[in-house]
């Protein structure tokens, strides 16, 4: 039976922090706070994946309370997703990202990400999409506060 997981994630920016989306490095003026490395594109697909598996949710499972996160790269929790669903006998089919900011524009990164993304998730380049809107000035996002990001994931049994 295929599934699909549906992930969500926002975070402000936050000066003296490096900006990090989907395991890249964008030169901006702030990265994103948060107690990991603040990623907050892999943090969506993380939830995605495990979404779709019926699993818990990348807030229950690395808490940001827990010193043992602190800093740690998002890939990390991508990975155990990934693991989780192996173990419930599920591989990720495609992945589709929407990335929501007014700042920095991602259009000469989306490749990059796209690569590494596909890269972390084991599946071929055109079996992921990333696509980046603004909010049109509406909300915090609109004025430039934080980024927000939504993935779906689709699973196939093994």
């Amino acid at each position: 039976m295929d599934r699909i997981g549906f992930g969500y994630d926002s975070h402000r920016f936050a000066g003296g922090r490096p900006l990090i989306l989907g395991g890249c490095r964008i030169e901006h003026a702030t990265g994103l706070a948060g107690h990991s490395d603040a990623d907050v594109l892999l943090h969506a697909v993380t939830d995605a994946i495990l979404g779709a598996t019926g699993g818990d949710d990348i807030g229950s499972l690395f808490p940001d309370h827990d010193p043992e996160f602190a800093g740690a790269h998002s890939a990390t929790f991508v990975r155990h997703a990934l693991d989780l669903a192996r173990q419930k006998g599920y591989r990720v089919n495609n992945c589709d990202v929407t990335v929501i900011a007014e700042t920095p524009k991602l259009g000469p990164h989306k490749k990059a990400i796209r690569a590494n993304l596909a890269e972390l998730l084991e599946v071929p380049e055109d079996a992921v999409s990333i696509k980046a809107t603004t909010n049109e000035g509406m909300d915090a996002v609109g004025r430039g506060e934080g980024i927000v990001v939504m993935a779906v994931v689709g699973m196939a049994a093994c």
